[in-house]
């Protein structure tokens, strides 16, 4: 059965309005890192008439972004109130309306750099680092701090102060100066709480539970125009601006989540497999979240069957195959061959006939549209995924128990995010034909931290059974005296350091700003994925779906 495509016609000026600012230079470095890639028109090319919503809406919110680029154009650049406007666009996730303004803001932000101010100085530090320029936190944060590095009490009760510098440590490349920065404003924060006005507290307790930058832009920026609510002034333009862009993404998304449901029923696997999770809206919330940008609509969709299948794979291999069956499937995803499909079980046959599908289409997507043909890449990704399997496969059935080492260099490969982000990455435009190991070292990273949280043992998936084993287990058998869940804590927090090093330092990477914030927004995506309860429920996932799809 051939994969299904969504394909959505737009109105003329619906397809300029999906050409965001950033995608002037291909979304490629230079732009900031949640970009957004255009796709060639082909794209929204498709026999779907557009919503009647989206073409009402569309006139009254270019409205609303004129007016903003009004505001931004009018006031003095080199100013705290500029600063703010953009920091709130970012956190509305407004920013990528209004790059040339913002550039120009961003730029002046120097004049506060060195201010004594401890708001105005991480503020403007942090407006800078996200926009690529490389300035010494050490050097930045020095003034604030006493002769032996520790942050001076005098600070303790700038509470506007003291969020900034939360803020700002979670951008943290591995300087000294941002380890006590956190350390000092969580400390400060959390015991002003009690005593701060109502709608203060909560957006200091929700800033704190949900740190910025490390947590996902799009669930915090509902809370923060709440908190927007509660000022005593506020920009009507920037927040009607904030409903009318969640509302159409909304509705998008709502639009590509039946797609997919329709493709999962029409593929029959939960009939086909009883065992295999059936869980398409979850699995849909990981491009949803880490793809952004209406242009990307039938990316979100393609990826999301390749995600659908990396379960369900998982699935026979932990609960369904035999040895012997799962031999002959290892052997045909090599093979990658729709003839191979003979050689296998009954209930196989669907699941590798669509994944041979579904990948092909997607190779033939990238071909298409940037003149390249992946497919090798993309057989030999799955082939390693497979192999990572059964590596997993033959542990359990010979008992044999790896080291803590070789089991999260297994268990990078079978979560299954290498294999989704190659996917992406030709999707994207890239190819791997320069410092490939450096691009593989790059998507490790949220691979690792997915990994590293899966396993510290809060989540507890309702169909597995943890036959698999974990790091924390492993490493606890050759470290039985160590704090197992610091420790995997402390090389989570190395390897966010090593992807900001990544995103954040622009003239690092030859990746696209597109591509670099799907990474980003992968890694805080995990704490929502992974976050359970005592009640064994994902109380931030419950809400994230609640308030952005349903």
């Amino acid at each position: 059965m051939a994969a299904a495509h969504i394909s959505f016609s737009f109105p003329v000026q619906l397809q300029l309005h999906l050409v965001s600012p950033l995608t002037r230079n291909g979304g490629r470095r230079g732009c900031r890192p949640n970009g957004l890639f255009c796709p060639s028109p082909a794209m929204c090319r498709g026999t779907r008439p557009v919503p009647h919503a989206l073409s009402n809406n569309f006139d009254f919110q270019e409205g609303l972004i004129t007016s903003v680029q009004a505001l931004l154009r009018q006031h003095p650049k080199s100013s705290r109130g500029m600063m703010t406007t953009v920091d709130h666009l970012r956190r509305l996730c407004l920013d990528h309306y209004f790059y040339d303004e913002i550039k120009i803001i961003v730029d002046s932000c120097l004049d506060y750099i060195d201010s004594n101010d401890l708001l105005d100085a991480t503020l403007s530090l942090r407006l800078m680092r996200e926009a690529g320029y490389h300035i010494s936190a050490d050097k930045v944060l020095q003034k604030f701090a006493n002769s032996n590095g520790d942050f001076k009490h005098a600070h303790s009760e700038d509470i506007r102060g003291l969020m900034s510098l939360h803020d700002m440590s979670h951008l943290n490349m591995g300087e000294a100066s941002l380890y006590k920065a956190k350390e000092f404003s969580g400390k400060h924060l959390r015991s002003a709480i009690k005593h701060l006005e109502p709608n203060l507290a909560r957006y200091v307790r929700q800033s704190l539970d949900h740190p910025y930058h490390v947590s996902l832009m799009q669930y915090k920026a509902r809370h923060h125009m709440t908190y927007l609510h509660s000022l005593p002034t506020t920009n009507t333009a920037i927040e009607k601006l904030a409903l009318e862009e969640f509302k159409l993404n909304k509705l998008f998304h709502q639009m590509e989540l039946q797609e997919v449901k329709r493709w999962w029923m029409d593929l029959g696997v939960a009939q086909e497999i009883p065992a295999a999770r059936d869980q398409i809206m979850k699995w849909y919330m990981w491009p949803m979240t880490v793809l952004q940008g209406l242009s990307f609509s039938r990316y979100r969709i393609e990826i999301t069957k390749i995600i659908s299948f990396v379960y369900i794979v998982d699935d026979i291999f932990d609960l369904v195959a035999t040895q012997e069956e799962l031999s002959l499937l290892n052997d045909s995803i090599k093979m990658w061959d729709l003839a191979a499909a003979d050689s296998l079980p009954s209930y196989m046959i669907s699941c590798y006939k669509n994944l041979y599908t579904v990948t092909n289409d997607i190779a033939y997507m990238a071909t298409k549209e940037h003149g390249r043909n992946p497919i090798n890449h993309l057989k030999k990704a799955w082939a390693t995924l497979f192999d990572g399997f059964m590596v997993e496969k033959k542990w359990l059935a010979s008992n044999q128990v790896p080291t803590s080492e070789d089991y999260l260099r297994n268990g990078i490969i079978t979560s299954g995010a290498p294999l989704v982000f190659l996917h992406l990455f030709f999707m994207l435009g890239h190819d791997l034909t320069e410092d490939s190991d450096h691009i593989h070292r790059v998507i490790s990273c949220p691979a690792k931290i997915m990994r590293l949280w899966d396993d510290m043992g809060s989540a507890k998936d309702e169909v597995q059974e943890g036959l698999d084993g974990s790091y924390r287990e492993f490493y606890m058998r050759e470290n039985p005296n160590a704090d197992a869940e610091e420790h995997i804590l402390q090389m989570i927090a190395g390897e966010w350091e090593e992807l900001n090093r990544e995103c954040l330092l622009r003239t690092r990477s030859s990746l696209s700003c597109s591509f670099l914030g799907a990474l980003l927004n992968s890694a805080r995506m995990v704490g929502v994925m992974y976050s359970y309860d005592d009640e064994q429920r994902l109380p931030v996932l419950e809400d994230y779906t609640r308030m952005l799809l349903l």
